[in-house]
């Protein structure tokens, strides 16, 4: 047990680089998933200018991004997770964003408005109501 701990400690932190460029690979890959234009995902990224989104897009291997960036990256993948878990296929799981809802925090309109409300709160919203649908933060 305690070879397993120290195996553990040699495990290198993971760089602000690395992290950054595997949120961006992911988002990238959930933006083509849920259908998202440029504008939309800009917005969702904290509203990066033209030239560094289409960098970031283009070389996410070459990003080192903003604290704020990277908790808009976790929560959108959070979102993610939470909805391939709680829907019963792909294709529902990644409309369900785009598709209006009744639920008090929407009020009718998508996931997505909610979400491109511009604030890191707005996601934070929605991925606290999918991990209460999911019956916690699991």
């Amino acid at each position: 047990m305690q070879h397993a701990a120290l195996a553990a400690k040699a495990q290198p932190k993971p760089s602000s680089r690395d992290l950054s460029a595997a949120g961006l690979r992911a988002f990238f890959a959930i933006a083509r998933d849920w259908g998202l234009n440029t504008e939309e995902q800009m917005v969702l990224l904290g509203a990066p200018g033209r030239s560094t989104f289409f960098k970031w897009k283009s070389a996410p291997e070459t990003a080192d991004l903003k604290r704020d960036t990277l908790e808009r990256l976790s929560y959108i993948l959070g979102i993610y997770k939470a909805l391939q878990v709680l829907l019963p296929s792909t294709t529902a799981a990644d409309a369900w964003v785009k598709t209006p809802n009744t639920a008090p925090l929407f009020g009718g309109k998508r996931a997505l408005d909610r979400m491109l409300g511009g604030n890191v709160a707005d996601l934070l919203a929605v991925r606290q109501y999918l991990d209460a649908q999911r019956g916690g933060w699991a």
